[in-house]
């Protein structure tokens, strides 16, 4: 059990800094059990804590981790450069708490992205060393061919990679449509290894991550979660 004041609280949960969590609870705009804290000094116990701010509940949190829908024309970074970031998709508290996309999507892909503010999280899911599965679905330019399924399965070669790069699972969904599997992670990955195919990605969605599927978590596109523990666990590889 943890127990801090509720300045501090506030502060660690992304609500500005210590003299601006001040301001707001002596201010009147923090309760805790339907009660108006307006001192700031006052203590409590972290764990559980819900607390409301401008009339929104928040529950602390020591560690972030989230799921978001990503919409397209959304960029991975904390300093987008053409398009908006995701982090415009989250609460701004968030942002101050240092959170950031376990590894990236580009602008125009769409589908399950992580976030968190955990290190050692980020790390793990985004190391190449963790084998940990990702979905994506792909839409083509060109017909999918038995042809093409079997050539990325058996690995094609990408500029600037020492070895071929192979898909886990590859299916065909569609005439313009496949499933691919990929542990590897490496920039532009699918369409890169579509294009060296001889096809195009005209579009693409990552479904699923380990064995955490989109379509479990009900989001529509650019909206987010809280990632539940029983969630979390199934963020694992083979």
């Amino acid at each position: 059990m943890s127990k801090s004041t509720l300045d501090r609280i506030l502060q660690a949960q992304g609500f500005g800094s210590r003299k601006w969590c001040r301001e707001l609870i002596e201010d009147g705009e923090v309760r805790i059990d339907g009660e108006t804290v307006d001192d700031y000094r006052r203590e409590f116990e972290t764990d559980g804590l819900v607390f409301t701010v401008y009339d929104e509940d928040w529950q602390y949190r020591e560690h972030l981790y989230l799921a978001l829908y990503k919409p397209a024309d959304y960029e991975c970074s904390r300093k987008p450069s053409h398009h908006p970031g995701v982090l415009s998709l989250l609460p701004e508290q968030f942002a101050n708490r240092d959170v950031q996309p376990v590894g990236r999507l580009d602008h125009d892909t769409t589908g399950l992205l992580l976030l968190s503010d955990d290190g050692t999280f980020i790390h793990t899911q985004s190391s190449p060393k963790s084998h940990i599965p990702k979905v994506y679905v792909a839409t083509t330019q060109e017909p999918v061919s038995d042809a093409l399924v079997t050539q990325l399965l058996h690995g094609v070669k990408l500029h600037d990679e020492p070895k071929p790069l192979a898909a886990v699972v590859c299916n065909r969904l569609a005439e313009y449509q496949l499933e691919i599997v990929l542990e590897q992670g490496k920039y532009h990955q699918v369409k890169r290894m579509l294009a060296a195919a001889g096809n195009h990605c005209a579009a693409l969605e990552r479904t699923q991550i380990g064995l955490l599927k989109l379509d479990d978590l009900g989001l529509d596109e650019g909206e987010w979660c809280h990632l539940s523990a029983e969630q979390m666990a199934l963020l694992v590889g083979p």
